[in-house]
């Protein structure tokens, strides 16, 4: 038994050391096959038109942010605030930003602690602005031998690499790596 401990903690302290290297990149290739392309085409749903669409939220933006606002507007986005502007405005930068820099891998803890915020968001959105609470079937629920609930199991999965990435950081091959080098 002591040899298969020996050779059990010999393996495995060498897969350990490379740990560190290789699970933040792969939680980064994770978050880009899975995920990069979902939030960038949700991204650009919210861009208006022409360049200074950058700067003026389409329509989408605010009925996938404010849905129950809006229908309170009677569909007319004129009718909403400052407030729901700068949200919806910050909503489809962050959106479009934050997924770039963490498959980019610069400035990687922030942009993913921004996305698990965004994620948070988006989910308490889907829940009570879209109405999702009322549909536990889309909810779901932890530990229930369904994994596939959109909110509860889903989102959980979408939020592990990027608590890999605030914990580990961007890995080896990333833009952060390249610039504290330079910096050093």
């Amino acid at each position: 038994m002591n040899a298969i401990s020996r050779l059990h903690d010999a393996v495995f302290s060498r897969l350990e050391a490379r740990a560190s290297c290789a699970l933040p990149t792969l939680a980064r290739l994770a978050f880009a096959a899975v995920l990069l392309v979902y939030f960038l085409n949700s991204a650009l749903t919210k861009i208006g038109d022409g360049w200074l669409g950058l700067f003026r939220p389409a329509s989408g933006a605010y009925f996938q942010i404010f849905p129950r606002a809006i229908e309170a507007a009677g569909y007319d986005v004129s009718a909403l605030g400052t407030w729901h502007y700068l949200v919806a405005l910050a909503g489809m930068w962050a959106e479009l930003a934050l997924p770039v820099l963490i498959v980019a891998g610069l400035f990687t803890r922030l942009a993913a602690l921004g996305m698990i915020g965004f994620v948070a968001v988006q989910s308490l959105t889907d829940l009570y602005g879209h109405g999702l609470i009322d549909e536990p079937e889309a909810v779901g629920r932890w530990f229930d031998a369904a994994p596939d609930s959109v909110i509860l199991d889903q989102r959980l999965l979408w939020i592990l690499p990027l608590l890999v990435l605030v914990f580990k950081g961007a890995g080896p091959l990333s833009l952060d790596r390249l610039l504290r080098r330079r910096g050093a």
